[in-house]
């Protein structure tokens, strides 16, 4: 008998948004009764990395069975750190839009100094220990697919390209992304 996994929601910095993809499809899974939930957000310490790998630890620890991590942005980081000390096994994850932490944001965002200053710098690059598709866009703001593709394949990840989607946020234009869906079935095979 095969467990369906639990689909884990990893936002990024801006935590929660009601029109972002990542919302839309965790109330889309919820409706077709899969079992989805999200990284809830911090109250405190909201730049922290470590404070973001403790919160999404303790979502994972409140998970029994197979999980699938759908990571965004910022939470593509915060995934991949948190596979750099934790060693809970992970069906796969979706890592849609990574934002480049170690170049220049544009303004509204946080600075270089002050990530590296809060744990994010550098940017792990090393294998991840499951199996993981990384969504990267070819006119992101936050990261060239460029980069975004050098970080997939030092984390062993499958590069999908998905095209001019800017950052994949409601900014760009995406509430709904379908895609997501067909890359969370792919990976529970």
């Amino acid at each position: 008998m095969t467990t369906t996994p639990t689909i884990l929601i990893v936002p990024g910095l801006r935590d929660h948004v009601a029109e972002h993809w990542q919302t839309l499809l965790e109330q889309k899974l919820r409706e077709k009764l899969i079992e989805a939930r999200s990284v809830q957000p911090l109250e405190h310490d909201k730049l922290s990395r470590d404070a973001r790998v403790a919160a999404l630890d303790q979502a994972l620890a409140e998970i029994d069975g197979p999980v699938i991590l759908v990571a965004h942005s910022a939470g593509v980081m915060i995934t991949v750190h948190w596979a750099q000390q934790h060693k809970r096994p992970i069906m796969g994850a979706l890592l849609a839009a990574p934002a480049d932490l170690e170049s220049p944001f544009p303004p509204g965002y946080p600075t270089i100094d002050a990530l590296r200053d809060n744990g994010w710098l550098p940017i792990p690059r090393n294998p991840l220990p499951f199996p993981s598709i990384v969504a990267a866009s070819t006119n992101d703001p936050l990261g060239s697919l460029e980069r975004v593709t050098g970080f997939a394949h030092a984390w062993g990840s499958h590069v999908v390209n998905i095209g001019d989607v800017g950052h994949l946020n409601p900014a760009a234009g995406f509430g709904e992304w379908v895609k997501a869906e067909e890359f969370v079935r792919e990976l529970a095979g």
